[in-house]
């Protein structure tokens, strides 16, 4: 197949690697405003710089990772070619906030049309793809889409109108992540430990809570009380980021996201 993505910046980019870990002979096309951007990520993943227009002529799935607020500028200069293709093609668009009905207008034409919100993990094959599909869309092209992503990490079929909600979580909460391995480290620091070995305990530890809960499926709540001996440093820790109303935080960083991401749509 011929992968084309519009836009190779982070998010792109962390797709194109993982598109390209899946789909070692296909042909990956990459366009972005910055030549030397593209030329960077087509040395790394073997992919071909070429224009957007390029794409949108040749490219069986067409990724676009642009800005929100420049999608309709730059579908505006490919709408055309879309509209006088004669194959079959499927747009992947990774924009957060704008929802199918509105691709859909700015597509110009009927096409299938697969809504994502991933996240930079993908880049190492252990992301979230959250994933919503237009109607019409054909099971063959969504198995194909879910084949191209096969080593991007969990994709989650999940209801449109959902979508912003769970993009909050899973596609802002690697940056709240790092904060808080950041400050895991800087407290260890604090304690005496090598910055190194302090970021390493930090960052295997949240690793391993995460698929600990994964695997076992049980209540966050209930893990973090088995770790939490009376009278013990444990549950000391857990009163002091109580104190510091971390839970309250976390849970305004989410719906501050959210609401940022209507925005943005």
């Amino acid at each position: 197949m011929i992968i084309g993505f519009i836009g190779t910046g982070n998010m792109g980019g962390a797709l194109a690697r993982a598109v390209r870990s899946a789909r070692p002979n296909d042909v990956l096309l990459l366009s972005d405003a910055s030549s030397e951007r593209a030329e960077a990520l087509a040395q790394e993943v073997g992919g071909d710089v070429v224009d957007n227009r390029t794409v949108a002529m040749n490219a069986d799935y067409i990724f676009l990772g642009v800005k929100p607020q420049m999608l309709q500028d730059m579908l505006s200069g490919i709408v055309g070619l879309l509209r006088s293709r004669a194959d079959s093609f499927t747009i992947i668009s990774m924009a957060a906030g704008v929802p199918i009905s509105r691709l859909k207008q700015l597509c110009g034409r009927p096409c299938p049309i697969i809504r994502i919100m991933p996240n930079t993990p993908v880049s190492v094959g252990e992301g979230a793809v959250l994933y919503s599909v237009s109607e019409g869309t054909s099971p063959e092209a969504v198995y194909k889409f879910c084949e191209i992503m096969a080593n991007a990490g969990r994709l989650m079929n999940i209801d449109e109108r959902l979508i912003d909600a769970a993009s909050a979580i899973s596609g802002c909460g690697p940056a709240y992540a790092d904060l808080f391995i950041e400050a895991l480290a800087d407290g260890g620091v604090a304690c005496g430990l090598p910055r190194s070995t302090a970021i390493a305990l930090a960052s295997q530890m949240l690793l391993g809570s995460a698929k600990l809960q994964l695997e076992t499926g049980k209540h966050p709540g209930e893990l973090k009380d088995a770790v939490c001996s009376p009278a013990g440093s444990t549950i000391e820790g857990v009163k002091a980021l109580e104190d510091g109303c971390f839970r309250s935080a976390v849970i305004n960083a989410v719906i501050s996201a959210y609401k940022r991401t209507k925005e943005l749509g």
